[in-house]
């Protein structure tokens, strides 16, 4: 079959490689063209740097001609603008670290360097995370490519535009809350969020150090399989990172589905989701019956629990990470201050944004004394039972589905002003993080207005593959994870 470079899967591409239908370097190019026309409509990335890029290309295609490559060598991705990578700047989507260039990479940066993967740039993000839809960022809002006057969802929504768009054949994301499968949902890619500690936190800049998770963002489970063979990994760097054999997470995509156990919680079925949302979700799991599932009810008692025990536990670990920006070693300084406290208060005043100064005094709020006990310790209580409903949960069913989020797109500003309305955005994917569970979005429909619909699939702890292997032989029978946005999506020379 024939196909254009700019409109290939990962695998398309490694195997065009293979059989020297093109090289990489020309694949990269074309890629940065289509960037270079379309990233002033959309803002996408942050960074790019074509003579950085172009020179991987040319590597990787020395190490193909040598025959020294590996699966994904001279494929080209986009990287989210958290993760540290050495030369370029890197910002995480705030004014406080918009001069930072990084001395080193982060393990994810430094394990798709040694594959031989080509970095087309760094995508625009939330501020350190925090958003539910992009809008957050220093560097303006992202547009989603279905619809310009909406939002892609955050705090991937970089990421997610630039897959969508085809200015990126995959990217890298990041998972605090929601914040690849709520973005992937919008923009109608796939995205997952691996079990906490399979992917290594080390160089990506921290929000909440207990539910941050890096992640795979592209347009097919197959993809996604592919770059989690890179990205996951032990790295002693990391405290958190888990120390386990490796896996080829695309070994079960084949597998059939007869007998799957699909277990619908009720809590996610009841009045929350839109018609359109629900009926797209009933859709896809009648046609997973159809392939031989079986459905159980189930319920997550707690799960309602999710978005104030997060909002109390997320913020606490901000405020505590955020500290180190302070002007003293690295980022924005304040230009005129008159001793050191003022140079401290001026400096965050000046390079925080609104949404991170809001989770820097909550988190500081439920720290302090005399409301330690009452808000803090009480919401890790809270988490204990959210993971145990899990827990129960899987014992009757092999993986979990639902909406991942509540609405399709929303428009450009019309939850800015309300941020108790943005947090609920999150409410179906925020427990998941919460028990450090692996779950992922894959399209499986559009609403009325045109706009992409998400399937939830949670899993139990490492069930990646077999995650990856459900949603796998769903796009094997359905084409939704193939459409493009119009015009956008066009090819672009």
């Amino acid at each position: 079959m024939q196909y254009h470079p700019l409109q290939a899967t990962l695998r398309q591409l490694s195997d065009g490689f293979t059989a020297k239908k093109f090289s990489s370097t020309e694949v990269a190019q074309e890629f940065i063209n289509k960037i270079n026309y379309l990233n002033s409509t959309l803002n996408c990335f942050i960074s790019v740097d074509a003579e950085r890029s172009l020179a991987q290309a040319r590597a990787a295609d020395a190490m193909r001609a040598a025959g020294k490559a590996q699966q994904l060598t001279g494929v080209p991705i986009a990287q989210k603008d958290i993760f540290c990578a050495q030369g370029w700047l890197t910002t995480c989507g705030s004014k406080m670290l918009s001069n930072f260039v990084s001395p080193y990479d982060a393990h994810v940066i430094e394990r798709f360097n040694a594959a031989g993967v080509v970095n087309l740039g760094k995508t625009n993000m939330d501020e350190f995370a925090m958003g539910s839809s992009n809008e957050t960022s220093f560097y303006g809002a992202v547009r989603n490519p279905w619809d310009l006057a909406r939002v892609p969802g955050g705090s991937s929504g970089g990421s997610a535009a630039a897959v969508a768009a085809r200015l990126a054949p995959a990217a890298t994301g990041t998972d605090t809350g929601g914040s690849i499968r709520q973005p992937a949902a919008f923009t109608g890619i796939c995205g997952l969020k691996p079990t906490y500690g399979v992917v290594s936190r080390y160089g990506m800049i921290a929000f909440a150090s207990s539910l941050d998770q890096g992640g795979p963002m592209a347009r097919t489970a197959d993809d996604l399989g592919l770059m989690l063979n890179v990205m996951a990994g032990f790295d002693p760097r990391d405290s958190t990172s888990l120390q386990r054999d490796a896996e080829d997470y695309t070994r079960d995509l084949a597998k059939p589905l007869t007998g799957l156990r699909i277990g619908l919680p009720k809590e996610f079925f009841g009045t929350g989701a839109s018609p359109d949302v629900a009926n797209a979700v009933d859709a896809a799991i009648a046609h997973y019956r159809k392939l031989g599932c079986e459905t159980v009810e189930i319920s997550l008692p707690n799960m309602a629990l999710s978005v104030p025990v997060y909002y109390v536990l997320a913020p606490a670990e901000a405020s505590s990470n955020l500290s180190r920006f302070d002007g003293v070693r690295y980022g924005h300084r304040a230009k005129d201050y008159t001793d050191l406290t003022d140079m401290y208060e001026k400096t965050r005043a000046e390079g925080f944004g609104a949404e991170v100064k809001r989770r820097i005094l909550i988190g500081a709020y439920v720290l302090s004394h005399g409301y330690y006990d009452a808000y803090y310790i009480r919401a890790q209580k809270l988490r204990r039972l959210i993971a145990q409903d899990f827990t129960e949960a899987f014992k009757r069913c092999d993986v979990i589905m639902g909406p991942t989020s509540p609405s399709t797109a929303f428009k450009i500003g019309e939850k800015a002003g309300d941020p108790v309305q943005m947090y609920l955005s999150d409410i179906y994917t925020i427990a998941v993080n919460l028990a450090g569970l692996p779950g992922m979005s894959i399209p499986c429909g559009f609403d009325s207005g045109g706009l992409p619909v998400g399937l939830q699939i949670i899993g139990n702890y490492f069930a990646e593959s077999r995650m990856l292997n459900v949603a796998h032989q769903y796009q094997l029978a359905t084409d939704w994870h193939t459409r493009a946005p119009k015009a956008i999506g066009e090819v672009t020379r």
